[in-house]
């Protein structure tokens, strides 16, 4: 697999301060990644990469505020996999927060929290909690997004036996960097649908290679699919918030 510093992967914003200021958003996006192993044809930066590319095409389509990435989460499950890295939840809301908390006296006064990671629990008491007054948080992609994403994508599993480095992730990052995708995911494919303890034992307890779904089944062009079916979903997020 090509190393990520030789690929031409970019996941800052390259705008000035008087580029934002122009600009003048009333609403942030967040990408929050992880740092966590992808099976052997993923690699560990491959939610950070998901989120940024999400972020980058609906800040782009929307003229949203784009935030670097938070790249390392709370990772625990796939922690006896060599390379993955976690902080705890406690730190991730810190985080969030004082990021709010900073757009707040710049006056940005909305944030769309991009999650690329699902392990991410405690992103949505953040937005939850921090929607009690009034909306200001985003949590996105949902649920509901996915699966329209997936949908429009053909994809051949659902969400819950498609769960890490499997068909839609490989497809997203076939179709936006596939200098990053091992050869080795056509035969990657690990099913593993009943996961009731997973909370308790982690992924490697389920999956010995850390795939639990089809890697096989991906494509380029169902990538580009799911990608174009997240940005246009991301207008409802936005009339949620009262920013469209």
């Amino acid at each position: 697999m090509t190393s990520p510093m030789e690929t031409g992967v970019h996941l800052l914003s390259t705008a000035t301060s008087p580029d934002e200021a122009a600009r003048g958003a009333r609403v942030a996006v967040l990408p929050v990644g992880s740092f966590e192993q992808h099976g052997g044809h993923l690699p560990l930066i491959t939610d950070t990469v998901i989120a940024c590319l999400i972020a980058n095409r609906i800040a782009e389509h929307y003229d949203l505020f784009l935030l670097p990435p938070i790249t390392v989460s709370c990772s625990h499950e796939h922690e006896d996999f060599p390379g993955t890295v976690s902080i705890s939840a406690a730190t991730l809301i810190a985080m969030v927060d004082d990021i709010r908390s900073s757009l707040r006296r710049s006056g940005v006064t909305k944030l769309i929290l991009v999650n690329g990671h699902g392990g991410n629990y405690v992103l949505s008491n953040i937005a939850q909690q921090a929607n009690v007054d009034e909306p200001s948080v985003a949590l996105f992609p949902g649920r509901d997004d996915w699966t329209r994403a997936r949908d429009a994508a053909g994809a051949v599993l659902n969400a819950h036996q498609d769960m890490h480095a499997g068909e839609i992730e490989t497809s997203l990052l076939l179709h936006a960097h596939p200098e990053l995708v091992g050869d080795g995911y056509q035969d990657a494919d690990h099913r593993a649908d009943d996961r009731a303890h997973l909370l308790v034992t982690g992924v490697n307890a389920y999956s010995g290679n850390g795939v639990i779904g089809q890697p096989s089944a991906a494509s380029a062009a169902k990538g580009e699919l799911a990608l174009d079916s997240l940005v246009a979903a991301c207008d409802e997020h936005l009339r949620a918030l009262d920013e469209r």
